[in-house]
């Protein structure tokens, strides 16, 4: 089983600029959710607090980091930057699996207590994220051991890349 690991090298490929713009849209984003919260009601607001505002310019990001990093290699890399913005969509929505943890299980404890609610649907989020990319590992993983023992058939089919099986080479 594979770690997960913090690593900082991540941080030094971001520009200066990036950061602001991740900032800033963040922040509309919670601007946003206030305004139709205070006009409409919570109830309907709370339907934005899940608002991906950070993952549309984090998208775009990666797939810019990615290019950079192919053309200083000599490489085109846009397929390497459409498939790491995937990856991290993939992450986006396991994340999302968990938000929805999070909110059956604040909205279940909350008339006990705050900080029980939050407390508990914080466990919910963890134990719900981190289930869900065991799971996505674990069929990814199948699914790698089935196109691997798959009979290949002989002749243009297999020679052509694009019916060739994609794999990422980071992974």
């Amino acid at each position: 089983m594979i770690p997960i690991r913090f690593s900082r090298s991540s941080l030094s490929d971001g520009r200066w600029y990036e950061y602001p713009i991740r900032f800033v849209l963040g922040g509309v984003a919670t601007v946003f959710t206030g305004v139709v919260s205070s006009r409409y009601g919570a109830s309907i607001g709370g339907l934005f607090l899940a608002l991906p505002a950070i993952f549309c310019a984090s998208a775009t990001l990666i797939e810019k980091h990615e290019i950079r990093r192919k053309r200083k290699a000599g490489l085109a890399g846009e397929r390497r930057g459409r498939e790491a913005a995937a990856l991290d969509a993939a992450g986006a929505a396991l994340g999302a699996i968990g938000m929805l943890a999070f909110a059956g299980a604040f909205w279940l404890l909350v008339e006990i207590s705050v900080a029980a609610a939050f407390i508990g649907a914080s466990l919910a989020w963890l134990v719900v994220s981190i289930g869900a990319w065991l799971v996505r590992r674990k069929l990814r993983l199948v699914r790698r051991l089935k196109t691997q023992a798959a009979p290949r058939s002989r002749g243009a089919a297999t020679e052509d890349p694009e019916l060739r099986p994609r794999t990422m080479p980071w992974r």
